[in-house]
């Protein structure tokens, strides 16, 4: 059984889930009007592995017998300047991510509820994944740069990035 304020921390988590794949799937709308397939296919495949995240916990709320509540999902920023900015904003948003699974661990772990605690373990290693991916293109993009050719290059690295999680399976959360 849950306590009223792990479910509390859980629905909140499930909000931000389905909000984050909304911020990607923008993203990647607005690199696909950009013409930059590689970022494309990354931040589409980004958008739907968050909602597999939404839905892994969504879950594991209505095991443990209590209700997942959707709230109000704010609108995503829908305009950038450049891949750069949006990829900035990867990293930042990641970061937010990770700061509220760690607040969910750190609860449970106070509350001694060892079930959740074990299972926002997969949350934890995750997040430190999607923030090393999001440091690695931002390092990318620092080394090779937009200017002339660059931004092709850019998108070639993000869509092999891409390729190779789709290789990999994806992300396993959505079973």
């Amino acid at each position: 059984m849950l306590s009223p304020k792990m479910v509390d921390l859980l629905n909140a988590q499930v909000n931000l889930e389905f909000f984050s794949s909304n911020v990607y799937l923008q993203m990647g709308a607005w690199a696909d009007n950009e013409g930059l397939e590689g970022c494309t296919s990354f931040l589409t495949m980004h958008a739907d592995e968050e909602m597999g995240h939404m839905r892994r916990i969504w879950n594991y709320v209505q095991e443990a017998g209590e209700m997942p509540k959707l709230g109000t999902i704010p609108e995503p920023q829908n305009s950038f300047k450049d891949v750069r900015e949006i990829f900035e904003a990867v990293y930042e948003h990641e970061k937010l991510v990770t700061a509220k699974i760690h607040e969910i661990a750190h609860a449970a772990f106070e509350a001694k509820d060892m079930a959740t605690f074990n299972f926002i373990q997969w949350f934890v290693a995750e997040q430190h994944e999607e923030e090393t991916l999001a440091r690695n293109i931002l390092d990318k993009i620092k080394i090779i740069g937009l200017d002339g050719k660059g931004l092709y290059f850019i998108d070639q690295e993000v869509g092999k990035f891409a390729a190779a999680e789709s290789a990999g399976g994806g992300d396993a959360s959505a079973t």
